[in-house]
Protein backbone atom coordinates (compact mmCIF):
# COMPACT_ATOMS: atom_id res chain seq x y z
CA UNK A 1 0.00 0.00 0.00
CA UNK A 2 2.66 2.47 -1.01
CA UNK A 3 1.87 6.03 -2.03
CA UNK A 4 5.39 6.79 -3.21
CA UNK A 5 5.53 9.55 -5.84
CA UNK A 6 1.83 10.34 -5.38
CA UNK A 7 0.44 13.77 -4.54
CA UNK A 8 -2.59 13.57 -2.27
CA UNK A 9 -4.83 16.44 -1.14
CA UNK A 10 -6.84 16.02 2.07
CA UNK A 11 -9.51 18.38 3.38
CA UNK A 12 -10.33 18.86 7.08
CA UNK A 13 -6.78 17.78 7.86
CA UNK A 14 -6.42 19.91 10.98
CA UNK A 15 -7.59 17.25 13.40
CA UNK A 16 -9.31 13.90 13.75
CA UNK A 17 -9.49 11.54 10.79
CA UNK A 18 -8.13 14.15 8.38
CA UNK A 19 -4.99 14.83 10.40
CA UNK A 20 -4.34 11.14 11.02
CA UNK A 21 -4.84 10.42 7.32
CA UNK A 22 -2.40 13.15 6.34
CA UNK A 23 0.26 11.63 8.58
CA UNK A 24 -0.48 8.09 7.38
CA UNK A 25 -0.36 9.04 3.70
CA UNK A 26 2.90 10.90 4.21
CA UNK A 27 4.35 7.90 6.05
CA UNK A 28 3.34 5.75 3.06
CA UNK A 29 5.44 7.95 0.79
CA UNK A 30 2.97 10.53 -0.53
CA UNK A 31 3.45 14.24 -0.86
CA UNK A 32 0.42 15.41 1.13
CA UNK A 33 -1.31 18.74 0.75
CA UNK A 34 -3.17 19.06 4.05
CA UNK A 35 -5.94 21.65 4.00
CA UNK A 36 -8.26 23.00 6.67
CA UNK A 37 -10.18 26.17 7.43
CA UNK A 38 -8.36 26.47 10.77
CA UNK A 39 -4.75 27.61 10.41
CA UNK A 40 -3.96 26.96 14.09
CA UNK A 41 -4.94 23.30 13.77
CA UNK A 42 -2.95 22.92 10.56
CA UNK A 43 0.11 24.31 12.32
CA UNK A 44 0.38 21.03 14.24
CA UNK A 45 1.38 19.40 10.95
CA UNK A 46 4.12 21.90 10.18
CA UNK A 47 7.47 20.16 9.95
CA UNK A 48 6.05 16.70 9.31
CA UNK A 49 7.99 15.11 6.47
CA UNK A 50 5.96 14.93 3.29
CA UNK A 51 3.20 17.31 4.41
CA UNK A 52 2.51 20.80 3.06
CA UNK A 53 -0.32 22.76 4.66
CA UNK A 54 -2.79 25.15 3.04
CA UNK A 55 -5.71 27.03 4.58
CA UNK A 56 -8.87 26.24 2.63
CA UNK A 57 -12.56 26.88 3.24
CA UNK A 58 -14.27 24.11 1.26
CA UNK A 59 -17.53 26.09 1.21
CA UNK A 60 -15.77 28.83 -0.81
CA UNK A 61 -15.91 27.84 -4.47
CA UNK A 62 -13.54 30.62 -5.54
CA UNK A 63 -10.93 29.45 -3.02
CA UNK A 64 -11.26 25.87 -4.25
CA UNK A 65 -10.82 26.88 -7.88
CA UNK A 66 -7.86 29.12 -7.06
CA UNK A 67 -6.10 26.29 -5.21
CA UNK A 68 -6.74 23.85 -8.04
CA UNK A 69 -5.22 26.32 -10.51
CA UNK A 70 -2.14 26.73 -8.32
CA UNK A 71 -1.35 23.13 -7.43
CA UNK A 72 0.17 20.42 -9.61
CA UNK A 73 -2.08 17.62 -10.81
CA UNK A 74 -3.14 15.27 -8.03
CA UNK A 75 -2.94 11.49 -7.83
CA UNK A 76 -5.45 11.36 -5.00
CA UNK A 77 -8.12 13.46 -3.32
CA UNK A 78 -9.66 12.74 0.08
CA UNK A 79 -12.78 14.82 0.72
CA UNK A 80 -12.89 14.52 4.51
CA UNK A 81 -14.67 17.74 5.60
CA UNK A 82 -18.12 17.44 7.13
CA UNK A 83 -20.47 18.28 9.99
CA UNK A 84 -22.90 16.32 12.18
CA UNK A 85 -26.27 17.98 12.73
CA UNK A 86 -28.24 16.66 15.73
CA UNK A 87 -32.03 16.44 15.48
CA UNK A 88 -35.06 14.94 13.77
CA UNK A 89 -36.65 16.41 10.67
CA UNK A 90 -38.90 18.44 13.00
CA UNK A 91 -35.84 20.14 14.48
CA UNK A 92 -34.25 20.85 11.12
CA UNK A 93 -34.34 24.50 10.08
CA UNK A 94 -33.72 25.56 6.50
CA UNK A 95 -30.46 27.17 7.61
CA UNK A 96 -29.30 23.93 9.30
CA UNK A 97 -30.20 21.92 6.21
CA UNK A 98 -28.50 24.32 3.82
CA UNK A 99 -25.29 24.30 5.86
CA UNK A 100 -25.18 20.50 6.20
CA UNK A 101 -25.84 20.04 2.49
CA UNK A 102 -23.25 22.66 1.57
CA UNK A 103 -20.46 21.26 3.72
CA UNK A 104 -21.18 17.54 3.48
CA UNK A 105 -22.09 17.30 -0.21
CA UNK A 106 -21.72 20.49 -2.25
CA UNK A 107 -18.13 21.00 -1.09
CA UNK A 108 -17.29 17.52 -2.40
CA UNK A 109 -18.96 18.30 -5.73
CA UNK A 110 -16.91 21.49 -6.04
CA UNK A 111 -13.65 19.81 -5.01
CA UNK A 112 -14.19 17.00 -7.51
CA UNK A 113 -15.17 19.41 -10.27
CA UNK A 114 -12.03 21.49 -9.67
CA UNK A 115 -9.52 18.67 -9.32
CA UNK A 116 -10.83 15.91 -11.60
CA UNK A 117 -9.24 17.36 -14.77
CA UNK A 118 -5.80 17.05 -13.16
CA UNK A 119 -6.62 13.64 -11.70
CA UNK A 120 -7.57 12.46 -15.18
CA UNK A 121 -4.25 13.69 -16.57
CA UNK A 122 -2.42 11.72 -13.87
CA UNK A 123 -4.60 8.68 -14.52
CA UNK A 124 -3.69 8.86 -18.19
CA UNK A 125 0.04 9.24 -17.59
CA UNK A 126 0.40 6.95 -14.56
CA UNK A 127 -2.44 4.50 -15.13
CA UNK A 128 -4.37 5.30 -11.95
CA UNK A 129 -5.81 8.06 -9.81
CA UNK A 130 -8.24 7.95 -6.91
CA UNK A 131 -10.90 9.99 -5.11
CA UNK A 132 -12.08 9.10 -1.61
CA UNK A 133 -15.23 10.75 -0.24
CA UNK A 134 -16.13 10.73 3.43
CA UNK A 135 -19.56 9.27 4.03
CA UNK A 136 -20.75 7.38 7.12
CA UNK A 137 -22.47 4.25 8.31
CA UNK A 138 -25.30 6.72 9.11
CA UNK A 139 -26.36 7.07 5.48
CA UNK A 140 -28.05 4.75 3.03
CA UNK A 141 -26.35 2.00 5.05
CA UNK A 142 -28.32 2.53 8.28
CA UNK A 143 -30.64 5.08 9.88
CA UNK A 144 -29.90 6.62 13.29
CA UNK A 145 -32.12 8.67 15.55
CA UNK A 146 -31.54 12.45 15.64
CA UNK A 147 -29.49 12.33 12.42
CA UNK A 148 -31.87 13.50 9.67
CA UNK A 149 -29.60 16.04 7.97
CA UNK A 150 -26.48 14.00 8.55
CA UNK A 151 -27.94 10.73 7.27
CA UNK A 152 -29.50 12.34 4.22
CA UNK A 153 -26.36 14.21 3.19
CA UNK A 154 -24.07 11.24 3.81
CA UNK A 155 -26.38 9.08 1.69
CA UNK A 156 -26.03 11.72 -1.03
CA UNK A 157 -22.25 11.32 -0.81
CA UNK A 158 -22.63 7.64 -1.66
CA UNK A 159 -24.76 8.52 -4.68
CA UNK A 160 -22.23 11.15 -5.76
CA UNK A 161 -19.40 8.64 -5.37
CA UNK A 162 -21.10 6.03 -7.53
CA UNK A 163 -21.92 8.59 -10.22
CA UNK A 164 -18.33 9.82 -10.41
CA UNK A 165 -17.05 6.25 -10.43
CA UNK A 166 -19.35 5.36 -13.33
CA UNK A 167 -18.42 8.45 -15.33
CA UNK A 168 -14.66 7.93 -15.17
CA UNK A 169 -14.11 4.18 -14.70
CA UNK A 170 -12.86 3.77 -18.27
CA UNK A 171 -10.29 6.51 -17.72
CA UNK A 172 -8.63 4.83 -14.72
CA UNK A 173 -10.00 7.36 -12.21
CA UNK A 174 -11.57 5.55 -9.28
CA UNK A 175 -13.94 6.96 -6.66
CA UNK A 176 -14.95 5.29 -3.41
CA UNK A 177 -16.67 6.35 -0.19
CA UNK A 178 -15.46 5.66 3.34
CA UNK A 179 -18.24 4.90 5.84
CA UNK A 180 -16.88 4.90 9.40
CA UNK A 181 -18.61 3.89 12.57
CA UNK A 182 -18.39 6.12 15.63
CA UNK A 183 -14.84 7.46 15.77
CA UNK A 184 -13.19 9.00 18.84
CA UNK A 185 -12.28 12.44 17.50
CA UNK A 186 -12.27 15.96 18.95
CA UNK A 187 -15.60 16.56 17.18
CA UNK A 188 -17.18 13.56 18.89
CA UNK A 189 -15.78 14.55 22.27
CA UNK A 190 -17.32 17.99 21.76
CA UNK A 191 -20.74 16.44 21.13
CA UNK A 192 -20.36 14.24 24.20
CA UNK A 193 -19.38 17.18 26.39
CA UNK A 194 -22.39 19.18 25.16
CA UNK A 195 -24.88 16.42 26.03
CA UNK A 196 -27.11 16.81 29.11
CA UNK A 197 -25.45 13.71 30.57
CA UNK A 198 -21.97 13.33 29.02
CA UNK A 199 -21.23 10.06 30.81
CA UNK A 200 -24.37 8.44 29.44
CA UNK A 201 -23.82 9.99 26.03
CA UNK A 202 -20.40 8.35 25.78
CA UNK A 203 -21.86 5.00 26.86
CA UNK A 204 -24.56 5.32 24.19
CA UNK A 205 -22.01 6.06 21.47
CA UNK A 206 -19.90 3.07 22.51
CA UNK A 207 -22.96 0.80 22.64
CA UNK A 208 -23.57 1.33 18.91
CA UNK A 209 -20.60 -0.83 18.01
CA UNK A 210 -20.94 -4.57 18.68
CA UNK A 211 -17.17 -4.62 19.18
CA UNK A 212 -17.82 -2.63 22.35
CA UNK A 213 -15.63 0.39 21.75
CA UNK A 214 -15.28 3.54 19.72
CA UNK A 215 -13.11 3.47 16.63
CA UNK A 216 -9.79 5.27 16.81
CA UNK A 217 -8.51 7.33 13.90
CA UNK A 218 -5.85 4.66 13.44
CA UNK A 219 -8.62 2.14 12.74
CA UNK A 220 -9.51 4.24 9.69
CA UNK A 221 -6.17 5.31 8.24
CA UNK A 222 -5.10 1.93 6.81
CA UNK A 223 -8.28 1.92 4.71
CA UNK A 224 -7.67 5.52 3.63
CA UNK A 225 -4.16 4.64 2.43
CA UNK A 226 -5.43 1.49 0.72
CA UNK A 227 -8.20 3.26 -1.19
CA UNK A 228 -5.83 5.99 -2.36
CA UNK A 229 -3.15 3.50 -3.37
CA UNK A 230 -2.78 1.34 -6.46
CA UNK A 231 -3.44 -1.66 -4.22
CA UNK A 232 -7.16 -0.94 -4.66
CA UNK A 233 -6.95 -0.29 -8.41
CA UNK A 234 -9.76 -2.78 -9.24
CA UNK A 235 -12.14 -1.19 -6.74
CA UNK A 236 -14.42 1.73 -7.55
CA UNK A 237 -17.91 3.00 -6.73
CA UNK A 238 -17.93 1.26 -3.36
CA UNK A 239 -19.09 2.43 0.06
CA UNK A 240 -16.57 0.87 2.43
CA UNK A 241 -17.79 0.27 5.98
CA UNK A 242 -15.31 0.39 8.87
CA UNK A 243 -17.89 0.35 11.66
CA UNK A 244 -17.03 -2.20 14.33
CA UNK A 245 -19.89 -4.44 13.19
CA UNK A 246 -22.62 -1.82 13.59
CA UNK A 247 -24.31 -2.66 10.27
CA UNK A 248 -24.09 -6.44 10.55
Amino acid sequence: MTLTNKTILITAAGQGIGAASARACAAAGAKVIATDINADLLAKLDGVDGIETRVLDVTDVDAINALAAELPDLDGLFNCAGIVHHGTVLDLTDADWDFALNLNVTSQVRMCRAFIPGLLRRAESEGAASILNMSSMASSEKGFIQRTAYGATKAAVIGLTKAIAADFVAQNLRCNALCPGTVDTPALQGRIAAAPDPVQAEKDFIARQPMGRLATVDDLTPMVVYLLSDGSQFMTGQSVLVDGGCTI
